[in-house]
């Protein structure tokens, strides 16, 4: 419990607002934002999105534009073919099943193409106020880091684990502040050791 407490306290006094840095005004642009963001930076995401949501407002906006238009919208990311394609395939299943709303459940969301467990905790967490915990790559290494888990922990073993050690009323934003310390403090090459207040607690002190 001792390093549970610690840990709350120095991620609060390092990142008391932490919160969602993909730019959104609604559970669309959210959605498509976080689908985005796999295997890229929320930066780079943020640099298409406002051209984006400006062009695409709805779910029928992205079923009818033509593949090769969403693609070349898309293309400053990686992995855009298939982001593009899920996002439209997405879109078509909200219009079809869900009224086209963002879903607000777990398994519905986990349902749409290109959703995953990651991308579905994070949008009931940020749009549905849900507690979660999404583990990116930002949460596993400070995770495996802190000893909140072993380093062959999977994702989900990992969300388990940080779910069964920290209150749930602390969870939603754990995740923003455990994504702010591993992005500008626990870097994954040359994490800022010397300046840590949880070196204590690490599993490699002074790696960096």
């Amino acid at each position: 419990m001792e390093r549970i407490a610690a840990i709350l306290q120095a991620f609060e006094e390092m990142f008391p607002r932490a919160n969602i840095e993909l730019h959104h005004t609604n559970g669309l642009e959210l959605l498509i934002a976080v689908m985005l963001s796999a295997q890229s930076t929320d930066a780079s995401v943020n640099k298409i999105t406002p051209t984006l949501f400006s062009k695409y407002k709805t779910v029928s906006d992205y079923i009818s534009v033509p593949i090769e238009t969403l693609e070349n919208d898309l293309k400053a990311i990686g992995l855009y073919k298939n982001k593009a394609k899920n996002i439209k395939a997405t879109a078509q299943a909200i219009k079809e099943r869900f009224d086209g709303q963002v879903p607000s459940t777990q398994t519905d969301l986990e349902s749409l193409p290109g959703v995953g467990r990651k991308t579905a905790n994070v949008v009931m967490s940020v749009l549905y106020d849900v507690p979660r915990i999404a583990v990116d790559t930002h949460v596993e290494r400070v995770s495996k880091r802190l000893k909140l888990a072993y380093n062959n922990d999977s994702p989900l073993k990992v969300e388990e684990k940080l779910m069964r050690k920290f209150p749930k009323s602390s969870w939603s934003k754990l995740h923003h502040q455990m994504i702010f310390f591993g992005r500008y403090h626990c870097l994954a090459k040359k994490p800022k050791c010397e300046r840590c207040p949880l070196i204590h607690w690490c599993r490699y002190p002074n790696i960096g």
